[in-house]
């Protein structure tokens, strides 16, 4: 049996529902800056053992991608915060999946999909930082710098975006659309 060839769709956009969302970010521009973020990381962590904790869902596609492209020895830890409801924040960050390994002594690298208000990132820092790690970093593919409403700094930030809603790579809108390999945004949201 000959192997099955495919051809990704090329898509400008894409409908869930009533919504209709346009390209932002191509696959080809995500995973150069993947490249890029993954070679900085190494070059900071080589001689460290990092731990990566992935913040799950939206991470997943990202992470992989992430760290397979770091070329490092390393332990990965999945968790789970929950602060969107549809297209909104619901402003309480809930840990579904909660951490399995210990983090005293370690240099913790968190890898989220994307940083909005800054909210879930400073409530799971402040809580890891009660373990003492060593370090603790935080990457994200894309960050809002807008909508800031908690400090937020991070020498490994993928894109920063305008203030709209996005799907795709890992990204969600009620559970769908994750799998698509580009990054969309809301259309009535995008910025001319």
């Amino acid at each position: 049996m000959n192997p099955v060839s495919f051809e990704p769709k090329q898509m400008d956009h894409v409908q869930i529902g009533e919504r209709r969302f346009v390209k932002l970010l191509s696959s080809e521009k995500i995973q150069a800056r993947i490249t890029e973020l993954a070679t900085a990381i190494r070059e900071d962590y080589s001689d460290k053992d990092p731990l990566f904790i992935v913040v799950l869902n939206g991470a997943f596609m990202f992470a992989a991608d992430l760290i397979r492209a770091c070329e490092l020895d390393c332990e990965i830890q999945f968790i789970r915060l929950a602060s969107y409801e549809g297209t909104t924040s619901s402003g309480v960050v809930q840990q579904i999946i909660g951490m399995q390994i210990p983090v005293a002594g370690r240099h913790v690298i968190v890898v989220e999909d994307i940083v909005d208000t800054g909210r879930t990132m400073d409530a799971f820092t402040r809580d890891i930082q009660e373990s003492h790690p060593a370090s603790i970093s935080v990457v994200t593919l894309l960050l809002k710098p807008e909508t800031l409403e908690y400090p937020f700094e991070s020498a490994y930030v993928g894109f920063e975006i305008p203030d709209a809603f996005v799907i795709g790579y890992g990204l969600d809108l009620d559970g769908r659309a994750r799998h698509l390999e580009d990054i969309y945004q809301l259309e009535d949201e995008e910025q001319a």
